[in-house]
């Protein structure tokens, strides 16, 4: 049986390191993680404020910030098997946006859309890596 281990929001903005101030300050939270792109701008980090924790990245990479009445809000499913868990959502009726895969940062996973819209990045920890590692094979 397949078992989900966490789920939080991805919250893409423009201007990630401003809102990681913002969010830390206005929820009295910390940056637990914080990963950058060769670009320089915010691939991942995690805000975590009392028992809630959200990720935060700049936008890119098909992730638009919010524009008018747009919420992008990317749902981070983290579970014990990736293949199943996306296996029953592509029965369901939801498509694929990036396949699952290992993505070299210590995660196999990928990025599903649901019939009503909404992304659920799907990850399953394969190898537990540093920060600096991961930052490493992502920068």
């Amino acid at each position: 049986m397949t078992h989900i281990t966490a789920l939080y929001p991805r919250l893409v903005v423009e201007g990630a390191d401003a809102a990681l101030d913002f969010y830390t300050r206005a929820f009295g939270g910390t940056v637990t993680e914080r990963y950058t792109g060769p670009d320089g701008r915010v691939v991942h980090a995690m805000v975590e404020a009392g028992p809630a924790r959200f990720a935060v990245k700049d936008a890119g990479d098909g992730d638009p910030a919010p524009t008018g009445d747009g919420v992008p809000v990317i749902m981070s499913l983290d579970v014990s098997d990736a293949d199943a868990v996306a296996e029953r959502m592509l029965g369901a009726g939801a498509t694929v946006i990036f396949p699952i895969a290992d993505r070299g940062y210590g995660d196999y996973g990928g990025r599903l859309r649901d019939p009503f819209g909404h992304q659920w990045l799907i990850a399953q920890r394969i190898e537990n890596l540093t920060p600096e590692q991961v930052q490493e094979r992502v920068g």
